[in-house]
């Protein structure tokens, strides 16, 4: 009882402090962070994803939330964090701060800032995994939604300077202790969840890599969608039963140490409830202080297994070899254990008594729920180490029943039957089937293990596992995209009419566009532009001539900056530079300014020439709209004009107006006469 009452405390403590950082100083520092950064390379701006603030409290949160034992991970706000390190530090201007090194001026623009905050990424990769090259695929096959010959170099170099700076201070530091290394690389440092032995493979064993495959992708598809429900649920419950600001965030804070106690009682109880088992060690002959199964046995128990309440007794050396007289808790091993110890239990090789099918079976059943709960709570923390550790469970207690059913073989030939390999292949479908990574989630998996024998089943397991994921669920993070109503566009549309893909060449840019459009005119009387603002909160507006037609177009921000600069000066010819640009946001004066300008009635004029963007692309109503939505996408634009033969603004088009769900709703009086007409 005082050793639960001493874990839950400690815990406890640590999780309140980890969420009530989150909820009261930055609630967007909550969670991973991947989703935010995804949408932001993918054109949509995500607010106070790159502020200072939000890196120390989600720094903070993460340590936090990973030190109290909660079911998370380190990783996705680590990589988060090297897209914000990306991000920011590239600008070299920081208000808080008060810097502004006018050297790197050059770098303030969209382009570099995306390409920056995606080698961050990759970085961020690197550094958590032990992964420069998984660091460098991540960046491109899930994080960037554009994609360069230079991009690709830039991000390679930062992924090898972070593996290198990451792998430099693991060899001189243990736990914060001086260990006297720096500089000496060792494989026990860099290699996260390194095998120690290496097993022969054969054609037999692509049979069960399909079979954990389908698995994965079925669990991993379960798992995005109760997770989804919960998020659902979650909010809905905060926006019926807690309508006061106060009582909202104590029920946010208040989830999380509920879960952190839940964690806690079950890691004690039940880890009290299984019976202590005898270890099986190395030795040639039977000796009275090894307990275990004796003859020549080359498989063994480790010597880390968790003991908990069982006996203990030093492990002894005799003639070169540890042995261990005790007894061990499996099911503590690989639960009141930290997720990356139980991990590498469970990818241990030559170890096949060391985990029994109940514990593993329970531990499954237990850990699924409470990290699919996790997800979402108002920590940051990740998901890497639960998915590892879920898809090792499973792996591992198939590897155990095939063990059971076909016998422990010691020949090279049959070598492969070590739940060890079941457990890789396990997590690497689970992997797979929560994300629908490929070739990046395949490397990065070899470089944390080192155990290239089994590239090529891990290979089958994730394509099996994304197909069958596919079938199912979005990917995890795309799921959570539409959850949190970022609109995110796909490399290709796809909508469908009576559950088939329906092609969007069969239709034009008119047919989905919005309309009518609210315009500017090149020349535009002040009280006139603040009436704009007023009534719409479109952030862009195309702009018109006397006739009509299109000359360019004007974002929200610079029409609102022009405005209070003439509002503050309050005389004719007023210019504003661009650097004044830079430097100044919209005060929070901006709608009494507007007001007051609209209630004057001023006659001011504001020539918009020199702001307004005279490059503006347009297509015409005619235009295909699969054609529109790949140029929309490919040049990450935030609008788009839709013109009719004279050049006259007729429509326009946004992110959301592309989102396939909306598309559906646009297209649904026409679509089946198109469809007809075209067959």
């Amino acid at each position: 009882m005082g050793g639960w009452v001493i874990l839950t405390g400690i815990s406890v403590l640590l999780v309140i402090f980890s969420s009530a950082i989150v909820v009261v100083c930055c609630p967007a520092a909550g969670g991973s962070g991947l989703p935010e950064l995804i949408a932001y390379l993918n054109g949509t701006n995500v607010r106070r994803i790159f502020s200072l603030k939000t890196y120390v409290v989600k720094f903070i949160s993460c340590l936090l939330a990973v030190g109290s034992g909660m079911p998370v991970g380190p990783e996705g706000p680590m990589i988060a964090l090297g897209g914000l390190i990306g991000a920011s530090v590239s600008q070299f201007k920081s208000k808080v701060l008060n810097i502004d090194i006018a050297l790197f001026k050059r770098l303030r623009n969209s382009e570099d800032r995306r390409n920056f905050l995606t080698a961050g990424a990759g970085a961020g990769v690197s550094a958590a995994f032990g992964a420069p090259v998984g660091g460098l695929l991540f960046a491109m096959e899930e994080v960037s939604s554009f994609w360069s010959d230079k991009l690709g170099w830039q991000t390679f170099f930062c992924c090898m300077v972070s593996a290198f700076t990451a792998d430099l201070f693991n060899s001189a530091f243990d736990k914060f202790e001086y260990t006297g290394n720096f500089g000496l690389f060792q494989k026990d440092n860099y290699i996260i969840f390194h095998v120690e032995n290496y097993i022969p493979l054969n054609l037999l064993v692509f049979l069960p890599a399909i079979l954990l495959g389908g698995i994965g992708g079925i669990l991993g598809a379960l798992f995005t969608f109760l997770n989804l429900k919960i998020v659902r649920v979650r909010k809905q419950l905060q926006e019926k039963c807690c309508s006061n600001k106060h009582l909202l965030s104590f029920v946010k804070i208040f989830e999380p140490l509920l879960i952190m106690v839940i964690v806690s009682s079950l890691k004690v109880l039940v880890s009290d409830i299984f019976p202590c088992h005898v270890p099986q060690c190395y030795f040639n002959n039977s000796s009275p202080e090894c307990l275990g199964h004796g003859g020549g046995d080359k498989f063994h128990t480790e010597l880390t297994v968790e003991t908990f309440s069982c006996e203990h007794k030093d492990a002894i050396n005799i003639n070169g070899t540890d042995y261990f007289n005790g007894t061990y808790n499996p099911f503590a091993t690989v639960f009141f254990a930290s997720g990356e110890e139980a991990i590498h239990h469970l990818f241990s090789r030559q170890t096949h008594n060391e985990l029994p099918p109940l514990p593993l079976a329970i531990a499954l059943l237990l850990y699924f729920p409470l990290a699919c709960w996790t997800a979402g709570t108002s920590i940051a923390s990740g998901l890497v180490v639960p998915m590892l550790l879920i898809g090792g469970l499973f792996g591992r207690l198939v590897g155990c029943l095939a063990v059971t059913i076909f016998g422990i073989h010691t020949t090279p030939f049959w070598a492969w039957l070590d739940p060890g390999a079941f457990a890789l292949i396990g997590a690497a479908s689970f992997f797979g089937g929560v994300s629908r990574l490929t070739m990046s989630l395949a490397v990065i998996l070899m470089e944390m293990t080192n155990d290239i024998q089994f590239l090529l089943p891990i290979m089958v397991t994730i394509m099996v596992s994304k197909w069958v994921g596919d079938l199912l669920t979005h990917s995890f993070y795309h799921a959570l995209l539409e959850v949190k109503c970022i609109p995110f566009l796909d490399s290709e549309p796809f909508i469908t009419h009576n559950k088939e893909p329906v092609s969007l060449e069969l239709f034009k840019a008119g047919d989905a566009m919005s309309s009518p459009v609210v315009c500017v005119k090149k020349n535009e009387k002040a009280s006139e532009l603040a009436a704009r603002l007023l009534e719409c909160e479109h952030s862009g507006f195309p702009v018109v001539n006397e006739d009509n037609q299109l000359i360019g177009s004007i974002t929200r921000r610079i029409l609102a900056v022009v405005l209070e600069y003439h509002f503050d000066q309050d005389r004719d010819n007023v210019t504003v530079t661009y650097d004044e640009y830079l430097q100044h946001d919209p005060s929070y004066r901006q709608k009494t300014i507007l007001e007051k300008l609209v209630s004057d009635k001023g006659d001011k004029t504001i020539d918009l020439d020199v702001y307004m963007n005279q490059s503006a692309v347009s297509v015409s109503s005619s235009f295909s709209l699969h054609r529109t939505y790949v140029l929309f996408r490919t040049m990450g634009l935030r609008h788009l004009i839709v013109t009719d033969d004279t050049n006259t603004v007729v429509g326009m088009l946004s992110r959301k107006d592309l989102m396939g769900h909306a598309l559906e709703d646009r297209l649904a009086p026409i679509i089946s006469h198109v469809i007809g007409t075209s067959a």
